[in-house]
């Protein structure tokens, strides 16, 4: 099993999990808000970075705009690479390890509505976002993305 330097989640004894290399990002709107996903048709709801699982035949930054696109309806250009982390997690019963790369990117259009019908962009602050992201792995590329801007 693949593992990135900083890895998330537990794992469950006698489960196997598959590996997936996905891509997401912060996208930032002004100084005050990022792009987050809320996932779900009802409450509770569910929050992501936008991004998501990379095809066989993608490059990883064309994943991730192709994923920011269908979940947020925005199009985005990936400027840099946060990190990359590993989380482990359960989707639909189905035990992942998914192998992130986290990228800063920047907002070129507000195209659409996501294409996605239980996906829905959402605006919030960082710190919100950290108290709400489902995965530990976009909480920590959120405060690594904090933390690289106290000096810009």
């Amino acid at each position: 099993m693949t593992r990135f330097a900083l890895q998330f989640g537990q794992t469950q004894s006698g489960l196997t999990y598959r590996e997936r290399m996905t891509a997401y990002g912060v996208c930032a709107r002004g100084e005050a808000n990022i792009a987050i996903v809320q996932i779900g048709k009802k409450a509770p709801y569910e929050y992501d970075l936008p991004g998501g699982g990379i095809e066989a035949v993608e490059e990883e930054a064309a994943a991730l705009m192709r994923e920011f696109l269908e979940e947020t309806g925005l199009t985005v250009w990936p400027t840099r690479v946060l990190g990359r982390a590993g989380q482990f997690w359960v989707n639909k019963g189905e035990p992942r390890n998914s192998l992130s790369t986290f990228y800063e990117v920047e907002l070129s259009a507000d195209d659409s509505a996501p294409s996605e019908p239980d996906h829905k962009l959402v605006w919030m602050s960082p710190q919100d976002a950290l108290a709400k992201v489902r995965h530990e792995a976009h909480a920590w590329a959120i405060m690594h993305w904090l933390r690289g801007r106290r000096g810009a």
